[in-house]
Protein backbone atom coordinates (compact mmCIF):
# COMPACT_ATOMS: atom_id res chain seq x y z
CA UNK A 1 0.00 0.00 0.00
CA UNK A 2 1.36 3.41 -0.95
CA UNK A 3 2.15 5.94 1.77
CA UNK A 4 3.13 8.80 -0.54
CA UNK A 5 1.78 12.26 0.18
CA UNK A 6 0.80 15.27 -1.92
CA UNK A 7 0.71 18.79 -0.51
CA UNK A 8 -2.31 21.05 -0.96
CA UNK A 9 -2.69 24.67 0.06
CA UNK A 10 -5.09 25.59 2.84
CA UNK A 11 -7.15 27.68 0.40
CA UNK A 12 -7.50 24.75 -2.03
CA UNK A 13 -8.83 22.46 0.65
CA UNK A 14 -10.99 25.18 2.22
CA UNK A 15 -12.70 26.03 -1.06
CA UNK A 16 -13.30 22.37 -1.86
CA UNK A 17 -14.68 21.37 1.54
CA UNK A 18 -16.84 24.50 1.70
CA UNK A 19 -18.32 23.65 -1.71
CA UNK A 20 -19.06 20.08 -0.57
CA UNK A 21 -20.85 21.29 2.55
CA UNK A 22 -22.86 23.75 0.44
CA UNK A 23 -23.87 20.89 -1.90
CA UNK A 24 -25.05 19.01 1.19
CA UNK A 25 -27.45 21.88 1.84
CA UNK A 26 -25.60 23.96 4.44
CA UNK A 27 -25.88 27.73 4.28
CA UNK A 28 -22.84 29.59 2.98
CA UNK A 29 -21.89 30.72 6.48
CA UNK A 30 -22.34 27.27 8.03
CA UNK A 31 -20.39 25.64 5.18
CA UNK A 32 -17.52 28.08 5.79
CA UNK A 33 -17.61 27.38 9.53
CA UNK A 34 -17.65 23.60 9.06
CA UNK A 35 -14.73 23.84 6.64
CA UNK A 36 -12.74 26.05 9.03
CA UNK A 37 -13.23 23.67 11.97
CA UNK A 38 -12.37 20.63 9.85
CA UNK A 39 -9.21 22.16 8.39
CA UNK A 40 -8.06 23.49 11.75
CA UNK A 41 -7.27 19.86 12.55
CA UNK A 42 -5.10 19.45 9.44
CA UNK A 43 -3.30 22.73 10.11
CA UNK A 44 -2.47 21.65 13.67
CA UNK A 45 -1.24 18.22 12.55
CA UNK A 46 -4.25 16.32 13.86
CA UNK A 47 -4.71 14.65 10.48
CA UNK A 48 -7.08 12.02 11.89
CA UNK A 49 -9.78 14.68 12.40
CA UNK A 50 -9.31 16.80 9.27
CA UNK A 51 -10.38 16.41 5.65
CA UNK A 52 -9.86 12.65 5.95
CA UNK A 53 -13.20 12.71 7.79
CA UNK A 54 -15.12 14.52 5.03
CA UNK A 55 -16.35 11.37 3.32
CA UNK A 56 -17.60 10.08 6.67
CA UNK A 57 -19.72 13.19 7.20
CA UNK A 58 -21.02 12.88 3.65
CA UNK A 59 -22.11 9.28 4.24
CA UNK A 60 -23.92 10.27 7.46
CA UNK A 61 -25.71 13.00 5.51
CA UNK A 62 -26.65 10.54 2.77
CA UNK A 63 -28.40 8.24 5.27
CA UNK A 64 -30.22 11.18 6.87
CA UNK A 65 -28.28 11.38 10.13
CA UNK A 66 -27.02 14.95 9.60
CA UNK A 67 -29.50 17.80 9.19
CA UNK A 68 -27.83 20.69 7.29
CA UNK A 69 -30.76 23.01 8.08
CA UNK A 70 -30.64 22.43 11.84
CA UNK A 71 -31.07 25.43 14.14
CA UNK A 72 -29.76 24.81 17.64
CA UNK A 73 -32.46 25.28 20.26
CA UNK A 74 -32.04 26.13 23.96
CA UNK A 75 -34.49 23.86 25.77
CA UNK A 76 -33.53 24.90 29.31
CA UNK A 77 -31.27 27.54 30.80
CA UNK A 78 -30.18 29.49 33.86
CA UNK A 79 -27.99 32.61 33.90
CA UNK A 80 -24.84 30.42 33.72
CA UNK A 81 -26.04 27.21 32.04
CA UNK A 82 -27.95 25.99 28.99
CA UNK A 83 -29.11 22.68 27.60
CA UNK A 84 -29.22 22.64 23.80
CA UNK A 85 -31.00 20.44 21.26
CA UNK A 86 -28.72 20.37 18.21
CA UNK A 87 -31.56 18.92 16.08
CA UNK A 88 -29.23 16.42 14.36
CA UNK A 89 -26.95 19.21 13.19
CA UNK A 90 -23.32 18.75 12.22
CA UNK A 91 -21.10 18.99 15.29
CA UNK A 92 -18.58 21.08 13.35
CA UNK A 93 -21.25 23.80 13.19
CA UNK A 94 -23.17 23.09 16.40
CA UNK A 95 -20.25 23.23 18.84
CA UNK A 96 -18.85 26.67 17.87
CA UNK A 97 -22.35 28.16 18.08
CA UNK A 98 -22.91 26.53 21.46
CA UNK A 99 -19.56 27.84 22.66
CA UNK A 100 -20.70 31.35 21.73
CA UNK A 101 -23.66 30.86 24.07
CA UNK A 102 -21.34 29.69 26.85
CA UNK A 103 -19.14 32.77 26.37
CA UNK A 104 -22.14 35.12 26.35
CA UNK A 105 -23.23 33.68 29.68
CA UNK A 106 -19.69 33.98 31.03
CA UNK A 107 -19.62 37.64 30.02
CA UNK A 108 -22.77 38.20 32.07
CA UNK A 109 -22.14 36.11 35.20
CA UNK A 110 -18.50 34.99 35.10
CA UNK A 111 -18.86 31.44 33.79
CA UNK A 112 -20.98 29.72 31.17
CA UNK A 113 -21.68 25.99 30.75
CA UNK A 114 -23.55 24.34 27.90
CA UNK A 115 -24.57 20.72 27.40
CA UNK A 116 -25.66 19.63 23.93
CA UNK A 117 -27.57 16.57 22.75
CA UNK A 118 -28.79 15.28 19.37
CA UNK A 119 -25.53 16.30 17.67
CA UNK A 120 -22.85 14.61 15.56
CA UNK A 121 -19.04 14.38 15.53
CA UNK A 122 -17.60 17.85 16.24
CA UNK A 123 -14.04 17.62 14.95
CA UNK A 124 -11.10 18.46 17.20
CA UNK A 125 -12.03 19.42 20.75
CA UNK A 126 -9.31 22.07 20.91
CA UNK A 127 -10.89 24.31 18.27
CA UNK A 128 -13.96 24.94 20.41
CA UNK A 129 -11.99 25.51 23.62
CA UNK A 130 -9.68 27.99 21.88
CA UNK A 131 -12.62 30.20 20.89
CA UNK A 132 -12.56 31.55 24.45
CA UNK A 133 -8.95 32.79 24.30
CA UNK A 134 -9.48 36.17 22.56
CA UNK A 135 -11.99 37.09 25.28
CA UNK A 136 -9.53 36.41 28.13
CA UNK A 137 -11.54 33.34 29.05
CA UNK A 138 -10.53 29.77 29.80
CA UNK A 139 -12.27 27.42 27.38
CA UNK A 140 -13.24 23.81 28.08
CA UNK A 141 -14.53 21.35 25.49
CA UNK A 142 -15.40 17.67 25.56
CA UNK A 143 -17.58 15.21 23.67
CA UNK A 144 -18.61 11.60 23.80
CA UNK A 145 -18.15 9.45 20.72
CA UNK A 146 -18.80 6.07 19.10
CA UNK A 147 -18.28 3.22 21.61
CA UNK A 148 -14.88 1.82 20.62
CA UNK A 149 -13.06 1.72 23.98
CA UNK A 150 -13.18 -1.20 26.41
CA UNK A 151 -13.20 -0.21 30.09
CA UNK A 152 -10.50 -1.80 32.25
CA UNK A 153 -11.13 -5.59 32.49
CA UNK A 154 -13.86 -5.48 29.80
CA UNK A 155 -14.12 -7.28 26.47
CA UNK A 156 -17.01 -5.02 25.47
CA UNK A 157 -16.66 -1.63 23.81
CA UNK A 158 -18.51 0.79 26.08
CA UNK A 159 -16.97 4.26 25.70
CA UNK A 160 -15.79 6.57 22.95
CA UNK A 161 -12.33 8.05 22.68
CA UNK A 162 -14.03 10.97 24.51
CA UNK A 163 -11.56 13.86 24.21
CA UNK A 164 -10.98 16.70 26.66
CA UNK A 165 -9.57 20.10 25.69
CA UNK A 166 -8.73 23.14 27.79
CA UNK A 167 -7.35 26.43 26.47
CA UNK A 168 -5.83 28.98 28.86
CA UNK A 169 -4.68 32.46 27.78
CA UNK A 170 -1.28 33.97 28.55
CA UNK A 171 0.13 37.47 28.02
CA UNK A 172 3.32 37.39 25.94
CA UNK A 173 3.60 33.60 25.68
CA UNK A 174 1.35 31.50 23.44
CA UNK A 175 -1.68 30.00 25.19
CA UNK A 176 -1.68 26.70 27.02
CA UNK A 177 -3.79 24.30 24.90
CA UNK A 178 -4.24 20.70 26.06
CA UNK A 179 -6.31 18.52 23.71
CA UNK A 180 -6.24 14.76 24.18
CA UNK A 181 -8.31 11.61 23.86
CA UNK A 182 -9.05 9.65 27.01
CA UNK A 183 -8.25 6.47 25.09
CA UNK A 184 -4.68 5.28 24.50
CA UNK A 185 -5.11 6.57 20.93
CA UNK A 186 -7.84 8.18 18.85
CA UNK A 187 -9.57 5.96 16.29
CA UNK A 188 -8.41 8.31 13.54
CA UNK A 189 -4.81 7.34 14.33
CA UNK A 190 -5.74 3.71 13.70
CA UNK A 191 -7.21 4.75 10.36
CA UNK A 192 -3.92 6.47 9.44
CA UNK A 193 -1.98 3.30 10.30
CA UNK A 194 -4.43 1.25 8.23
CA UNK A 195 -3.80 3.51 5.22
CA UNK A 196 -0.04 3.09 5.73
CA UNK A 197 -0.39 -0.68 6.30
CA UNK A 198 1.41 -0.43 9.65
CA UNK A 199 0.82 -2.11 13.04
CA UNK A 200 -0.17 -0.14 16.12
CA UNK A 201 2.21 0.45 19.02
CA UNK A 202 1.67 -1.92 21.93
CA UNK A 203 -1.02 -0.77 24.31
CA UNK A 204 -3.37 0.85 21.80
CA UNK A 205 -5.79 -2.00 21.08
CA UNK A 206 -6.92 -5.39 22.29
CA UNK A 207 -8.28 -8.35 20.33
CA UNK A 208 -11.84 -9.69 20.39
CA UNK A 209 -11.30 -11.67 23.60
CA UNK A 210 -9.28 -8.96 25.31
CA UNK A 211 -5.89 -10.31 24.27
CA UNK A 212 -2.95 -7.98 23.56
CA UNK A 213 -2.78 -6.92 19.91
CA UNK A 214 -0.96 -4.57 17.54
CA UNK A 215 -3.40 -5.10 14.68
CA UNK A 216 -4.51 -1.73 13.26
CA UNK A 217 -7.66 -3.51 11.99
CA UNK A 218 -8.54 -4.90 15.44
CA UNK A 219 -11.75 -2.90 15.73
CA UNK A 220 -13.07 -4.30 12.46
CA UNK A 221 -12.41 -7.80 13.83
CA UNK A 222 -14.31 -7.31 17.08
CA UNK A 223 -11.50 -5.86 19.19
CA UNK A 224 -11.41 -2.56 21.07
CA UNK A 225 -9.33 0.51 21.77
CA UNK A 226 -7.80 0.65 25.24
CA UNK A 227 -8.23 3.45 27.79
CA UNK A 228 -5.41 5.92 28.41
CA UNK A 229 -2.83 3.96 30.39
CA UNK A 230 -3.43 0.79 28.30
CA UNK A 231 -3.47 -1.79 31.14
CA UNK A 232 -3.84 -2.07 34.89
CA UNK A 233 -0.08 -2.00 35.44
CA UNK A 234 0.03 1.43 33.74
CA UNK A 235 -3.14 2.68 35.45
CA UNK A 236 -5.70 2.20 32.68
CA UNK A 237 -8.37 2.76 35.34
CA UNK A 238 -7.45 6.47 35.20
CA UNK A 239 -8.13 6.66 31.47
CA UNK A 240 -11.34 4.71 32.04
CA UNK A 241 -12.41 7.23 34.70
CA UNK A 242 -11.61 10.20 32.46
CA UNK A 243 -13.54 8.70 29.54
CA UNK A 244 -16.47 7.93 31.81
CA UNK A 245 -16.50 11.49 33.18
CA UNK A 246 -16.64 12.90 29.63
CA UNK A 247 -19.44 10.49 28.72
CA UNK A 248 -21.52 11.51 31.73
CA UNK A 249 -21.00 15.27 31.37
CA UNK A 250 -21.48 15.22 27.58
CA UNK A 251 -24.32 12.74 27.25
CA UNK A 252 -26.01 11.69 30.50
CA UNK A 253 -26.26 15.35 31.56
CA UNK A 254 -27.53 16.54 28.18
CA UNK A 255 -29.80 13.69 27.10
CA UNK A 256 -27.60 12.28 24.33
CA UNK A 257 -26.90 8.62 23.71
CA UNK A 258 -24.28 7.48 26.23
CA UNK A 259 -21.95 4.52 26.72
CA UNK A 260 -22.72 1.69 24.27
CA UNK A 261 -25.82 3.59 23.10
CA UNK A 262 -23.80 6.43 21.54
CA UNK A 263 -24.47 6.40 17.78
CA UNK A 264 -21.59 5.16 15.59
CA UNK A 265 -19.73 7.59 13.35
CA UNK A 266 -19.72 5.16 10.44
CA UNK A 267 -22.93 5.16 8.45
CA UNK A 268 -22.97 1.43 7.69
CA UNK A 269 -23.48 0.46 11.34
CA UNK A 270 -27.08 0.62 12.58
CA UNK A 271 -28.16 3.00 15.31
CA UNK A 272 -28.76 1.36 18.72
CA UNK A 273 -31.99 -0.63 18.71
CA UNK A 274 -32.79 0.47 22.29
CA UNK A 275 -31.65 4.12 22.41
CA UNK A 276 -31.44 5.93 25.74
CA UNK A 277 -30.91 9.42 24.30
CA UNK A 278 -30.55 11.37 21.06
CA UNK A 279 -27.37 11.65 19.02
CA UNK A 280 -23.96 12.51 20.41
CA UNK A 281 -23.43 14.94 23.26
CA UNK A 282 -20.94 17.74 23.94
CA UNK A 283 -20.08 19.72 27.06
CA UNK A 284 -18.58 23.19 26.67
CA UNK A 285 -17.53 25.78 29.19
CA UNK A 286 -16.11 29.30 29.34
CA UNK A 287 -14.70 30.98 32.45
CA UNK A 288 -13.86 34.66 32.55
CA UNK A 289 -10.41 34.99 34.07
CA UNK A 290 -11.34 38.26 35.73
CA UNK A 291 -14.13 36.46 37.56
CA UNK A 292 -11.30 35.11 39.72
CA UNK A 293 -8.48 37.66 39.55
CA UNK A 294 -7.44 40.55 37.26
CA UNK A 295 -6.89 39.10 33.78
CA UNK A 296 -3.54 40.80 33.13
CA UNK A 297 -2.23 39.69 36.50
CA UNK A 298 -3.24 36.10 35.80
CA UNK A 299 -1.81 36.13 32.29
CA UNK A 300 1.55 37.47 33.48
CA UNK A 301 1.71 34.58 35.93
CA UNK A 302 0.80 32.19 33.11
CA UNK A 303 3.79 33.58 31.21
CA UNK A 304 5.93 32.87 34.26
CA UNK A 305 4.48 29.35 34.59
CA UNK A 306 5.11 28.58 30.91
CA UNK A 307 8.66 29.94 30.93
CA UNK A 308 9.62 28.05 34.05
CA UNK A 309 8.30 24.75 32.74
CA UNK A 310 10.06 25.27 29.41
CA UNK A 311 13.27 25.91 31.36
CA UNK A 312 13.00 22.58 33.22
CA UNK A 313 16.19 20.54 32.85
CA UNK A 314 15.54 18.03 30.04
CA UNK A 315 16.56 14.39 30.25
CA UNK A 316 18.30 14.82 26.90
CA UNK A 317 19.19 18.13 25.21
CA UNK A 318 17.56 17.01 21.97
CA UNK A 319 14.15 16.79 23.65
CA UNK A 320 13.34 19.99 25.56
CA UNK A 321 10.35 20.21 27.89
CA UNK A 322 7.30 21.41 25.96
CA UNK A 323 4.05 23.11 26.91
CA UNK A 324 0.72 21.61 25.76
CA UNK A 325 -0.02 23.16 22.37
CA UNK A 326 3.62 23.77 21.36
CA UNK A 327 3.83 20.95 18.81
CA UNK A 328 0.51 21.79 17.14
CA UNK A 329 1.40 25.50 16.97
CA UNK A 330 4.71 24.80 15.23
CA UNK A 331 3.05 22.45 12.75
CA UNK A 332 0.44 25.11 12.02
CA UNK A 333 3.13 27.69 11.23
CA UNK A 334 4.76 25.29 8.78
CA UNK A 335 1.54 24.18 7.09
CA UNK A 336 0.24 27.72 6.72
CA UNK A 337 3.32 28.44 4.61
CA UNK A 338 4.08 25.11 2.95
CA UNK A 339 0.63 23.53 2.64
CA UNK A 340 -1.09 20.48 4.08
CA UNK A 341 0.27 17.03 3.15
CA UNK A 342 -2.37 14.39 2.41
CA UNK A 343 -1.81 10.68 2.00
CA UNK A 344 -2.66 9.40 -1.47
CA UNK A 345 -5.53 7.35 -0.05
CA UNK A 346 -7.00 10.54 1.49
CA UNK A 347 -6.81 12.79 -1.58
CA UNK A 348 -8.14 9.99 -3.78
CA UNK A 349 -11.04 9.67 -1.35
CA UNK A 350 -11.61 13.42 -1.70
CA UNK A 351 -11.57 13.02 -5.48
CA UNK A 352 -14.37 10.47 -5.18
CA UNK A 353 -16.32 12.80 -2.89
CA UNK A 354 -15.90 15.55 -5.50
CA UNK A 355 -17.15 13.32 -8.32
CA UNK A 356 -20.17 12.27 -6.29
CA UNK A 357 -21.08 15.86 -5.41
CA UNK A 358 -19.99 17.33 -8.78
CA UNK A 359 -17.30 19.53 -7.24
CA UNK A 360 -13.87 19.45 -8.88
CA UNK A 361 -11.06 18.51 -6.50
Amino acid sequence: MTTSTTTFSYSQLRDFTTAIFERMGFSVSDAHLASEVLLSADLRGVDSHGVARLSGYLRLWEVGRINPKAEIKIVHQTPSTARIDAQAGLGLVVAPKAMQIAMEKAEQVGTGWVSIYNSNHYGIAGYHAMLALPKDMIGISMTNASPLVAPTHSQERMLGTNPIAIAIPAAEEPPFVADFATAAAANGKLEILQRKNLPTPEGWVQGKSGETSTNAHALKEGGALLPLGSDTLRSSHKGYCLGAMVDILSAVLSGAGYGPWAPPFVSFLPLPADPVGEGLGHFLGAMRVDAFRPAQEFKSHMDNWIRRFRAATPITESEPVLIPGDIEREIEKIRQKQGIPLLESVWKDLEEVGKKMQVKF
